[in-house]
């Protein structure tokens, strides 16, 4: 009886198994692989747009440029309130919350790719598009801890429900190793001879020469943030935007967009809104310097005889099609900018000034990137000549670091608030101010109504304890982001 029960329970066991393997295949659909056979270098096509596209060019520097103010927020909605400071927007989660959940959703697609290419993956050893996925890791991490401050980190990405919130510390160290990281593999592809990405690298066809420029360019510009925790760093700086310029780094940029059936961020969020307008804060510090580059920046493109507006005026932050906006926000085949040429001459002569060699040439340089980058981005709407840089390099003077800064500030007008934002509060921890922010609701009733940081999106607010801890709740929801800074540029988190 025993061994007939034994019997029956091992082919019951052998049934079960066997059926349980005849339903996953029967079950298997073929047309649809899982993510897990699907090979990287397809996915690789979709971090780079969401790098640039959501991360970099999306709300996040929408209302950025408000707070910078190289952007007057108009339109007598979401744009208006930032633009008037008023806090139901500034501090509230929901503001942030899709560029917040578009980011982390691009960062698992480019931990799937990173570890496709480890030991045992579908691209198993193919450095190259492994260095590129830990690329835009860093840069992707960059923008969330720059922005947010503590962030989920070692425990996102599927590493807990509702992961611990890293310091921004620990995040910097351990992104300053990723970039290293990536510029190893990179270096190591190129001497392969590896070129797996090919067409599906929308930045530079797998040109990994270029990609390692941009590594080191990337780096470079973590290393400059730190400047206030170290002081120390501007060697390091140096060395790592010269390594960038070696490689012939030139700007990494979304070339993608046509205008006609695939706009740029910016102009797809302009056309829909139109909640952008020329601000006065850059209008009169191109208008002080005599810079050609002005007629692009405020335009008339209403018919109002309103080019700009002054920065935090209530009556025109209510109006609806009436501020001067900048011609690029009507041309969708502008690229989009992950981080500019003329972004990493700027770091080269601030690097420079700051240990007292002459900068002359890096300035030089880094106008006549950016007098071109409007040139393109105005698409011939005003027929901007960019060789009319020469004339206004000459007329700059020396280059002091207060004019580096104010150059600095008026090319990334373009689309490059987030990293402005971020210089900004980087001068100010270290005592120097050197753009004069204008609009009175910075302050009311003696009180900072400029965000010193971004509220946390709201999906993380109300689902993870952590986050929700440190956002506060009641009357308290948010009001740290006026008082304390981020760690990197003075805070104790």
């Amino acid at each position: 009886m025993l061994k007939k029960f034994l019997y029956m329970a091992l082919l019951g066991a052998v049934m079960t198994s066997c059926s349980e393997n005849l339903m996953d295949e029967i079950n298997k659909d073929e047309s649809n692989p899982p993510a897990s056979s699907v090979n990287a270098k397809f996915q690789i096509t979709d971090a780079i747009v969401g790098t640039g596209y959501s991360t970099w060019g999306g709300d996040y520097a929408w209302y950025v440029a408000s707070f910078t103010e190289q952007i007057f927020g108009t339109g007598n909605n979401q744009l208006m309130k930032a633009e008037l400071r008023m806090r139901s927007e500034t501090a509230a989660s929901s503001t942030y919350n899709n560029e917040w959940n578009a980011t982390y959703g691009n960062l698992m697609n480019i931990k799937q790719i990173i570890e496709k290419c480890e030991e045992g993956g579908v691209n198993s050893g193919q450095l190259d598009l492994k260095g590129m996925a830990q690329v835009l890791w860093t840069l992707s991490f960059e923008a969330l801890t720059d922005l947010h401050g503590d962030i989920p980190y070692s425990e996102a990405l599927g590493g807990s429900r509702q992961p611990k919130l890293d310091s921004q510390e620990s995040i910097y160290t351990d992104l300053l190793k990723r970039i290293d990281d990536a510029i190893a593999n990179i270096k190591a592809a190129e001497a392969a001879g590896m070129n797996n990405a090919a067409g599906q690298d929308l930045l530079y066809g797998g040109n990994l020469t270029k990609w390692k420029g941009f590594a080191y360019a990337v780096k470079a510009r973590l290393l400059l943030n730190t400047l206030y925790r170290n002081q120390s760093v501007l060697p390091d700086v140096l060395a790592a935007a010269n390594e960038a310029l070696s490689a012939g780094f030139d700007g990494a940029e979304l070339t993608i967009f046509n205008g006609v059936d695939c706009d740029n961020s910016w102009t797809a969020y302009n056309w829909s809104r139109y909640y952008s307008g020329a601000c006065g804060t850059v209008a009169e510090l191109m208008a002080e310097r005599n810079d050609p580059r002005y007629d692009v920046y405020a335009c008339d493109l209403f018919g109002t005889g309103i080019e700009y507006a002054p920065a935090g005026d209530d009556v025109l932050a209510k109006s609806t099609e009436t501020v001067g906006f900048p011609t690029w926000l009507e041309n969708g085949a502008a690229t989009l900018h992950l981080l500019s040429k003329s972004e990493l001459y700027f770091i080269v002569a601030e690097a420079k000034a700051r240990l007292g060699q002459d900068a002359s040439a890096e300035l030089a340089e880094a106008v006549t990137a950016s007098f071109e980058d409007y040139a393109l981005s105005d698409g011939g709407m005003i027929g901007f000549d960019p060789s009319s840089a020469a004339d206004y390099i000459a007329s700059i003077g020396s280059a002091s670091l207060a004019e580096i800064m104010v150059q600095k500030y008026i090319a990334q007008a373009r689309d490059e608030q987030i990293q402005t934002y971020n210089d900004i509060r980087r001068c100010k921890a270290l005592g120097q101010e050197f753009i004069t922010l204008q609009n009175p609701n910075n302050t009311s009733g003696g009180q900072n109504q400029w965000p010193l940081r971004l509220p946390y999106g709201n999906s993380d607010v109300v689902s993870n304890p952590n986050v929700s801890a440190a956002f506060g709740s009641g009357n308290e929801a948010g009001n740290y982001l006026f008082t304390e800074n981020v760690w990197l540029f003075g805070g104790s988190r």
